[in-house]
Order: C-alpha cells, then structure tokens, then sequence
C-alpha cells in the first residue's frame, strides 16, 4: 500500500499488488475500492488534470465528485 495523495478532506491509497485504489472520503468517512479496468480509468483521468492545475482543491473537487453516489460507508466493528 502507498500513499498517493492526502489532505484534510481525502486520502488515495495504491494498492500496486492488487491494481487498486482505495479512495478514503474522510469527512463522510466514506471509501471507494477501485480495481482492474475502474482503476486504469481512475488513473486515466488524475492524469488527464493538466500539471499546472494539480492544487488540493482542483483534486479534492475531482475526488468528490468521483466519489459521489458510489462511495461506501466505513463501518468499525
């Protein structure tokens, strides 16, 4: 597992072994495990954000939205 991106509202976790992305929503405490061809699509369209625009909210306001409606609750057992 490494760490790709993390600010105050998400955190992107690789997964290389696995070809995934876990993507943490930390103030829905939510996530979004993506694997295979979701994660080549993922990785598709961080790249597709031109260099110059790469700030926390531009990537934040991706993963938001990115996340919206497929995103899952974290429960703690």
């Amino acid at each position: 597992m490494n760490v790709v991106y993390n600010s105050e509202h998400y955190s992107v976790l690789a997964y290389p072994a696995q070809e995934g992305f876990e993507l943490v929503d930390k103030e829905a405490m939510q996530m979004l495990f993506l694997q295979g061809p979701y994660a080549r699509r993922f990785r598709t369209a961080i790249n597709d954000i031109p260099e110059d625009e790469r700030d926390e909210e531009t990537i934040d306001a991706f993963l938001d939205n990115y996340c919206a409606g497929e995103a899952r609750p974290i429960v703690f057992q």
